[in-house]
């Protein structure tokens, strides 16, 4: 009987199909011999389990390599740890290689370029300042070949770096480079690679807005730790997070400035607001948590008559569906008709919010749009808003709370004091203003 494997993403199938039903490549699907009727291969022997109780194993504590960059090594869980494979994910051109660059310029790195000469490297290096003395470079991409030298050689490296892990390929499976056959096999090796030698790997991946990540997403389960980069092109500031860390915490941030040198740290909780206070309506100040350290965000929200007969929400920076369902919220609490509205939401900076503690600040700034009020600069609001109105405690509230009064925040609103979102138009503190207030007739808050 004949066998058919996709050589796209190892799909297995008795009969032949132009179309590979689990990716949907066509033409994929490649004969393969009977491997069940094959005289040659030799049954393995039944083999036993070795059991050894937990306690009699001695636990392994390794010192960790710290890179020198804190915001890096944070979110890190303190440095690399010897063996460790860490998968680094991002848009293209978002700045991973310039990151890895000046995380890695005073440790021992065998970098893997399979997108960059060695000149565009050293040239990136150059403009960067970074002195490269402890780096090795080479653009061979085939992974047997890059295991094999990388162990002959790890008494001499610290860390292998291969950008990007799409490039890689393996000799011993058929199909295009970048796809997930070759990429799972090739992850495999490497894995093994740094558990063996206890060299630490760091594999970049790309992510597309098509979502056909070629690697990065089917690759999660094989690493110890998951980091993404994030940040818009078109604004300076870049945040990294782990949403994987076998060796530390995913609760931690990592917060740069791209300037025309690099990545610039920034440990400032103020760096995503403006210095002046002004007085526009929508626009409300936010106290949120990432890890272990409070950071304050401008929300921005733009209420406009309509004249679609579907309104549009557009959100930047926010959860698309939180907002639509605190849209619900606050039409059911505070009777607004919002369905004659145009809604806009923007998170100033470029960056994502995920945290819930923004909740009662982006109803906060959109009451102050609606009834076109602007909200006193002096004003933080920190707050979880349930389904039913209700004002929750958000993680870390006590120290947020305790960090704005640091900061100048005089009128702090929060679980402490807002019971529901129906207490907003009594405790929302109107700003001075000669402004003249015009609110609609629909928009009549009971």
């Amino acid at each position: 009987m004949a066998f058919f494997v996709c050589s796209n993403c190892g799909f297995g199938s008795v009969s032949w199909y132009g179309k590979c039903p689990d990716c949907g490549k066509w033409n994929t699907l490649k004969e393969r011999p009977d491997f069940s009727k094959d005289s040659s291969r030799k049954k393995e022997s039944l083999k036993k389990i070795s059991i050894t109780p937990l306690k009699k194993i001695k636990s392994q504590v390794k010192s960790r390599i710290k890179t020198g960059i804190f915001e890096f090594d944070r979110v890190l869980g303190g440095g690399f740890v010897p063996g460790e494979v860490i998968l680094l994910t991002g848009e293209p051109g978002i700045g991973k290689s310039t990151l890895i660059l000046q995380a890695l310029k005073k440790i021992r790195t065998l970098y893997i370029s399979g997108e960059e000469s060695g000149e565009q490297v050293k040239n990136r290096a150059d403009r960067l300042g970074v002195d490269l003395d402890d780096f090795l470079f080479s653009n061979d991409l085939q992974v047997e070949g890059i295991v094999e030298s990388a162990t002959e050689m790890k008494e001499g490296i610290d860390i292998v770096v291969i950008d990007s892990i799409q490039t890689v390929y393996s000799k011993d499976i058929e199909g295009a480079t970048a796809s997930i056959s070759q990429l799972k096999e090739a992850t495999k090796l490497l894995v093994n690679f740094a558990k063996r030698n206890s060299v630490a790997v760091i594999l970049i991946g790309h992510i597309t807005k098509e979502g056909e990540i070629a690697g990065p997403k089917s690759l999660e389960h094989f690493v110890d730790a998951v980091l993404n980069f994030e940040g818009e092109k078109i604004s300076n500031y870049r945040l990294i997070r782990a949403s994987k860390n076998r060796f530390g915490g995913t609760d931690e941030i990592g917060i740069f400035e791209m300037t025309e040198k690099g990545l610039k740290e920034i440990d400032n909780p103020l760096v995503f607001l403006e210095d002046k206070k002004s007085l526009e309506p929508g626009k409300a100040i936010v106290g949120v948590s990432e890890g272990k350290r409070p950071l304050f965000f401008e929300i921005q929200t733009l209420a406009v008559p309509t004249v679609l007969a579907v309104p549009r929400r557009v959100v930047k920076g926010f959860d698309y569906n939180k907002v639509l369902l605190l849209l619900a919220v606050v039409r059911k609490n505070l009777n607004l008709s919002l369905d004659s509205f145009d809604i806009y939401v923007n998170v100033v900076g470029g960056v994502s919010i995920k945290s819930t503690s923004a909740d009662l600040g982006l109803i906060a700034s959109l009451i102050s749009s609606f009834r076109n009020i602007p909200i006193d600069p002096s004003s933080l609001f920190i707050g979880e808003v349930g389904l039913l109105g209700e004002i929750r405690k958000s993680f870390f509230e006590e120290k947020i709370v305790a960090e704005g009064k640091r900061l100048g925040f005089k009128k702090i609103f929060s679980s402490r004091n807002v019971v529901s979102v129906k207490d907003l138009k009594n405790f929302i503190p109107i700003a001075k203003s000669t402004m003249k207030i015009n609110p609609s007739k629909s928009g009549k808050i009971i």
